[in-house]
């Protein structure tokens, strides 16, 4: 066989295995990107991603106009909800009193904030920050779409400025709010739904009249120290049903996903006023555990 024949031959063949890739690739359709995953590939191997670890889910996007600014005390921070098309989501199911919840946490979780931002009529989201202290911050949107269910999605937002990056503080049992001081009772055990009880007390005695704040007498955000993956937390019992009390103890059941480290903030609402009681506390356990399905905020 002569060059030319060798050449046409090789070729032939290239072709071939090249139309059967295309055959094949046709078939299975385009290829996610590490950027487009989703959390369907999770529940086809029967795991459920913890929430907030994405940007996308269902269908839904945070979208941030601005995902960096400069370290100011009030910084406005626009954002929205898009469906899949690029439309804005202005539609939403009303929990724990609010549309929708916007937790901002700096990485290394020194600074938190739990805010409700504003809603226009374009479907764009506003809200002020508190960004004095730069860094990294994870934002937070916990919302439930009209006609969908509960989701919680996450977006980085960059604070330009001197970073004094902090250890995560230690587990400890109590913290301390002022004249508050909040005690934690409880064992989180990873992959099932753990009850805690955080106590509330002034100047050493039992705070026994909480007022409702978000529809409880305490709200409470979980996330995991190594990724910040937000945990759905549900309290026990409502304000005015006769049969919770009013403090001094909350009781709140945690879905830890995994062994590990986590950091609780408990916000809650004594003579008018909300504060934020913080916590280190460890998840006891030896291997990652899938998370369940997540119910609705704080249900």
């Amino acid at each position: 066989m002569n060059a030319a024949s060798k050449f046409t031959g090789f070729t032939l063949g290239l072709a071939a295995v090249f139309g059967i890739a295309l055959a094949v690739g046709a078939a299975l359709g385009p290829q996610p990107s590490e950027s487009a995953h989703d959390s369907k590939g999770h529940e086809a191997m029967g795991e459920e991603l913890p929430a907030g670890l994405m940007a996308s889910e269902n269908g839904y996007t945070l979208r941030l106009d601005t995902p960096q600014t400069t370290a100011a005390p009030n910084v406005a921070l626009r954002f929205r909800i898009l469906y899949r098309d690029g439309a804005s989501v202005t539609s939403y199911v009303r929990s724990h009193d609010k549309d929708l919840h916007l937790i901002v946490v700096r990485r290394d979780m020194a600074a938190f904030q739990h805010v409700h931002p504003v809603l226009d009529q374009a479907g764009t989201w506003s809200v002020p920050l508190d960004l004095t202290r730069a860094g990294d911050y994870r934002v937070f949107a916990d919302f439930t779409p009209d006609g969908g269910k509960n989701l919680t999605l996450g977006a980085d937002l960059r604070v330009a400025g001197n970073y004094d990056a902090q250890a995560l503080p230690a587990p400890s049992t109590t913290a301390q709010v002022g004249a508050y001081t909040v005690a934690l009772n409880g064992t989180v055990t990873p992959g099932q739904a753990s009850k805690v009880v955080l106590s509330v007390s002034r100047d050493g005695k039992p705070v026994t009249d909480l007022q409702p704040y978000l529809g409880a007498y305490g709200h409470l955000v979980a996330l995991r120290a190594a990724d910040l993956a937000y945990l759905h937390v549900h309290p026990e019992g409502s304000p005015g049903d006769g049969v919770t009390p009013a403090g001094p103890g909350i009781t709140f059941y945690v879905d830890a996903p995994s062994a590990g480290d986590y950091r609780l903030f408990l916000d809650f609402q004594h003579e008018g006023v909300v504060r934020t009681a913080e916590f280190t506390l460890s998840a006891a356990g030896s291997a990652p555990v899938p998370a369940a399905e997540p119910a609705g905020h704080g249900h």
